[in-house]
Order: C-alpha cells, then sequence, then structure tokens
C-alpha cells in the first residue's frame, strides 16, 4: 500500500501502459521511487480486446508494484480525447466561463451532454485570451476508469497525454530561450508539442508505430504480428540510396517500406507549424526533442532532421527528477523518454503543473459533490441526534408525554411500514439480479484464463522438433469414458443445451431431456464444465521422451494445467491425479514413425480451474 506522501501516476497508452510512484523530495523536486510497464497488442483488427488487455495490465502493474488503495492520477492517450485551442475577447472571469461553455458546444464534434470537458486560460495579449479546451466521450472515459478502479485503486486526477508531456517538457527545459518542438511517437499516434516562451500548443496527429506496420504487413501481406516483430527486430529508417546500398537486399527493402510510410510525417508537421505560426503568433521551431515508443526506431533522428532541417536530440523527462534507490535503473535508461506523462501527473500533485486538465469521469465527480457535503450531512445529523436526546430527557421528565409521544412513534412506524416492505421486496429483487449479473461477470473474467495458457503452451512448447496443428478445449473429461461416450463431450458439440435459469446440462445422445417434479435434471444429465484441453501434434527427434518432458515441464509450471481431474466414481465426484499414459494417450514412437516427417501425439491435459459452460 502507497504511503500517504507517494504520488502514483498511470499513463495508458496504445500499445504500452506505464505506472510510476513518486514522492516529493526535500528541495520540492520529485523522486521516482518505483517503475513498472506493460505491453499491450496493438494490432487495430484486436479492438475488442484492447479493454481487458488495459485491466489486466493494469491489474499487474499494481501487483508488481505493491499498491492498494491508492489515489492514482492517469493519462488517456491524445487519440481518445479532443483538444481545441481559441481565442476570446478580453472579458471578466464571469462572462468568459459562460462564453467558453458557449464556444465547448460549437467546437466539440460531439452533444455536449455526451462529454466529458474541461478548459485552462492560457494567455491573455493583444485584448484576446486564449483557451484550451480539452473533451473526451463519458462512456469511452468510464470504461477507462472501470479498468483503473477494478485494480483496487481510487481515481485522483484525469489528464490528457498531450498535456502531461508538455508540463513534463516545461519542468524540465522551462529555462530555453528557443521556440521547440518535441514529437512524441506512439504506437497509433503522434503527439505534436509546441514551446515557444509563454505559449504551448498540442496537436495529434493520426500517424504512430502501428501505421509503419501496417504498411509492412501490407507489403509483405504477412500479418500485423509478423510485420511488428519484423519492425521491432530488423527495421530501420532508410536515409538514401547511399545508405541502403551498404544493406543486405533484405533490410533494405524494409528500411525503403518504413521510409515511405514514414513520410507522411514531415508533412503533417509542416503543416502544424504553419498553423502555430500564422493562427497562434507562434515562432517556427529552432530545436526538436523525440520521445515515446517509436523513437526507439533506428536512424529516426536521422530521418527527421534531415526532413525538417532542425538539430534533434532525445527528451529526458527524469532532467530534474530524481531516482530511488529500488527503481531498476537500466530499464528506466532505455525507457527514458518514454516517461514523460508519468512525470508529467506527478507535477500535478506538486502544483509544478502550467496545463491542469482534469478530465473527472462522472461518477468520480459524484463521490467528491457527496465528500463536500459530507461535513454538512454530518452536522446536520447531530443536530437531529441532539435533538432527540433533548427529546428523550424530557419525555422522562413528564410520563404522560413519554406515553404520547411512544404512542405517536408507533403510528409513524406503522404508517412507515406501508412503504417499507415494498422496499425489502425491491432490495431482495435487486440480490437476486446482482447474483445473475455475478454468473455472466464471473463468465465474462473466465475469459482471460485462455489467455495464460496459451502464453503458457506457447513458452513450452516451443521446440524445433514440435509441430501443434490443433487444439481443442474438452467439456467433462473423463480418462475412464472412451472418446464419443455418454460424458465425454467435446465445447462445440450439439449435445451441449441450455435449460432455465442460466443452467446448462449435457445430454445423452438419442435420449430426450427429463426433469422429476421440481424441474430438477435426471442424473444422465451433468453440467457442462471445460475441465481439460486436447493438443494434437507431430514431433521428430531423437529423443522418445520429447513430448512427456515438454508436458511434464508445462504442468509442472504452469498455474492454468495439471494432473488432477474430477470425475464420477460411483455417483460422487472425486478428484484423481492422472497418469502419463492418460494425459499423452497417443505418441507414435515406432521405428516405422521415426522415418516419417513426424510422428503424431495426442495430449489431453486438465485444467487446474474448470470453465462452466454457460
Amino acid at each position: 500500500m502507497a504511503d500517504t506522501q507517494s504520488i502514483i501516476a498511470l499513463n495508458i497508452g496504445s500499445q504500452r501502459v506505464t505506472m510510476g510512484v513518486m514522492a516529493p523530495s526535500s528541495s520540492g523536486g520529485l523522486i521516482l521511487k518505483r517503475y513498472e510497464s506493460s505491453t499491450i497488442l496493438a494490432d487495430p483488427a484486436a479492438e475488442m480486446t484492447r479493454l481487458p488487455q488495459i485491466r489486466l495490465a493494469i491489474s499487474e502493474l499494481s501487483s508488481k508494484l505493491g499498491l492498494s488503495k491508492g489515489k492514482v492520477n492517469y493519462a488517456v492517450s491524445g487519440q481518445s480525447v479532443f483538444t481545441r485551442f481559441v481565442k476570446l475577447p478580453s472579458l471578466d472571469s464571469d462572462d468568459i466561463e459562460q462564453l467558453v461553455a458557449f464556444e465547448a458546444q460549437q467546437h466539440v464534434p460531439f452533444p455536449i451532454n455526451e462529454v466529458v470537458w474541461d478548459w485552462q486560460l492560457l494567455s491573455s495579449e493583444g485584448g484576446q485570451q486564449e483557451v484550451v479546451l480539452v473533451a473526451i466521450k463519458s462512456d469511452s472515459l468510464d470504461d477507462i476508469n472501470e479498468c483503473v478502479t477494478n485494480a483496487d485503486l481510487s481515481t485522483g486526477m484525469v489528464d490528457a497525454s498531450p498535456m502531461a508531456l508538455a508540463n513534463a517538457f516545461l519542468y524540465n527545459y522551462g529555462d530555453s530561450e528557443e521556440p521547440t518542438l518535441m514529437i512524441d511517437i506512439g504506437a497509433r499516434t503522434s503527439n505534436l508539442v509546441y514551446v515557444d516562451g509563454s505559449k504551448v500548443f498540442t496537436r495529434t496527429i493520426a500517424i504512430g508505430g502501428a501505421t509503419l506496420t501496417s504498411a509492412i504487413a501490407k507489403e509483405y501481406n504477412v500479418p500485423f504480428i509478423e510485420a511488428e516483430s519484423q519492425k521491432c527486430t530488423k527495421g530501420l529508417v532508410a536515409l538514401d540510396t547511399r545508405h541502403t546500398s551498404q544493406l543486405d537486399d533484405d533490410t533494405a527493402s524494409l528500411a525503403s517500406c518504413i521510409r515511405t510510410a514514414l513520410n507522411r510525417m514531415p508533412a503533417e508537421i509542416a503543416r502544424t507549424t504553419n498553423f502555430f505560426r500564422s493562427q497562434h503568433d507562434g515562432a517556427a521551431p529552432r530545436r526538436i526533442f523525440l520521445a515515446g515508443g517509436g523513437s526507439n526506431l533506428p536512424m529516426i533522428s536521422d530521418f527527421i532532421q534531415e526532413k525538417l532541417r532542425l538539430p534533434v536530440e532525445y527528451f529526458n523527462p527524469l532532467k530534474r527528477v530524481s531516482v530511488g534507490q529500488d527503481v531498476d535503473v537500466e530499464k528506466v535508461s532505455m525507457e527514458a523518454h518514454s516517461l514523460g506523462e508519468i512525470v508529467g501527473l506527478g507535477l500535478r500533485s506538486l502544483k509544478e503543473s502550467r496545463l491542469n486538465i482534469d478530465l473527472v469521469p462522472d461518477v468520480v465527480q459524484h463521490e467528491r459533490d457527496d465528500a463536500q457535503k459530507r461535513p454538512k450531512l454530518i452536522l446536520g445529523s447531530c443536530l437531529i441526534v441532539s435533538a432527540c436526546a433533548a427529546f428523550c430527557v424530557f419525555g422522562f421528565l413528564s410520563k404522560k408525554r413519554a406515553v404520547s409521544a411512544a404512542a405517536d412513534q408507533a403510528k409513524v412506524v406503522k404508517a412507515l411500514n406501508v412503504y417499507a416492505n415494498p422496499i425489502r421486496k425491491k432490495y431482495d429483487d435487486a440480490n437476486k439480479v446482482a447474483d445473475v449479473v455475478g454468473l455472466y461477470k464471473g463468465a465474462v473474467d473466465s475469459r482471460l484464463h485462455w489467455l495464460e495458457g496459451l502464453r503458457d503452451i506457447k513458452a513450452h512448447f516451443s521446440h524445433p522438433e514440435l509441430w501443434i496443428i490443433e487444439m481443442k478445449p474438452v467439456v467433462n473429461f473423463n480418462p475412464d469414458v472412451e472418446e464419443g461416450g455418454d460424458t465425454y463431450v467435446e465445447i462445440l458439440d450439439k449435445n451441449v443445451k441450455s435449460v432455465p435459469y442460466n443452467k446448462s446440462y449435457i445430454t445423452v445422445p438419442g435420449k430426450e431431456p427429463e426433469f422429476d417434479s421440481r424441474g430438477r435434471p435426471n442424473p444422465r444429465y451433468v453440467a457442462p464444465m471445460v475441465n481439460a484441453l486436447k493438443i494434437k501434434g507431430f514431433w521428430r527427434g531423437s529423443s522418445n521422451g520429447l513430448v512427456r518432458n515438454q508436458l511434464k515441464e508445462l504442468i509442472e509450471k504452469s498455474e492454468i494445467f495439471g494432473r488432477d481431474i474430477t470425475k464420477k466414481v460411483r455417483n460422487k465426484d472425486m478428484k484423481v491425479t492422472l497418469t502419463n499414459r492418460e494425459i499423452l494417450p497417443e505418441n507414435a514412437t515406432s521405428s516405422e514413425d521415426a522415418d516419417k516427417l513426424g510422428a503424431p501425439f495426442t495430449a489431453i491435459i486438465p485444467l487446474n480451474n474448470p470453465i462452466l459452460v454457460k
């Protein structure tokens, strides 16, 4: 659990989730005490799995950092928010709030009641005032906030990634007199932060690391994941013909593909710079800082320097931030230029930030309002209790009044019971609904078990002499029943049927379902539980124990798979430990198979926690 002085910061990016724990230093600055990061899949085709991945990543980071019930400041990515810098006439503070609300309705491209928005006054000069408007869809923010609260964390402040980056830059490089541009290259978008004296301007462009990966996937006709692997292991940016002539053909072709996809970025930067100069009276940047995970791509700094003809260096958000003893210095050194949002969020708690946007979810705002009302409610309750006490004392002094008061109270209680009974019934109904919802939530949460299981299989079956061709979940696996028997049914079998009250049973093939007078299924119907995973494949090698060794390692080291399984013995559930033969019923090892390309094997591995089929 974080102490009261700790500042928890969380940056939720498109491909990377980072979390840091900081604290104020004795000199008034920041100390980074702990830091962890996690990578999620940025494939645009897997958008539906993004929120579960974020939820899992936040929970893992919170567990690694030893956090519980702490208040966290977090930032949402630039692609999720709408940002607009608006110039307004110079007005009094009361009038400008009304004008900003009007401007928000005009500029935000969604109904104002469907967004959470905030604004801040930036500067006043020449009879005009400049404000920044930041908005995000309410349902998107609620989904992200739920991922945070599910990790047993509470919401502090919610910032936008470009604003947090700007605060980190101003804190570390605020003494720079030259107009500066920071380019934060993320997975799906890039944030541009312009700083010119007191002027600050940000814009998010739809070019990032995933843009390059998609271009590689299209050029070579390969899946997104394979293209991402190629980019990370062999990718670089081609500079010119002389540069590519020094590379092998495959690397040169890949570098040229990346350069072609990246050519849009300098054009977007030039257009944004012209807009900053013409509409906001800013000066063209003379220095460029690179940040974000995309800046790790080899030769990208040389490419940007060549295109924009300006000196390029990497942004160091830890320039004025101390690093504690518990931090992995080597890891932080490699990822330092990606810590801008974490530092910017930490500065919010120190009141050292120039941009103070807070996109508070509705549920958090209600909690804050209740917290403000709580002292008044407590005072009112105390007054009521005092009044009741005085009434009781007065009643004791007068028996007649006490009896009369008791009779009056009895009448009040009788009258209130008219309303209390329906309320109790509604409360019972709500509990029943909550139980059903809990069943669905358990079913949804159980889907994550397969992600862990597939990762374990990949880790322990990644062998050059092993091929896996098929994996199937198995319902109610029993080693004593042959495949195709009454209680051996695979997950997609047509014999899995549903009955009322969200319960399902496996029917005996060729027999109609039967129920007793209470609607309960007869003993032939068994609750369908996915309790095993069937794996088929081929192996080739000199060792006959190859498959057995891989299975042994998987079962001993995995939290998902094991040897124990529950089966029916004399109409009672009994947990038994399967033998190697039962787990590996088929493993061709004869001399005849040795001459073939691969010998077949079949393994049926039990799950430690069976999953109920809903």
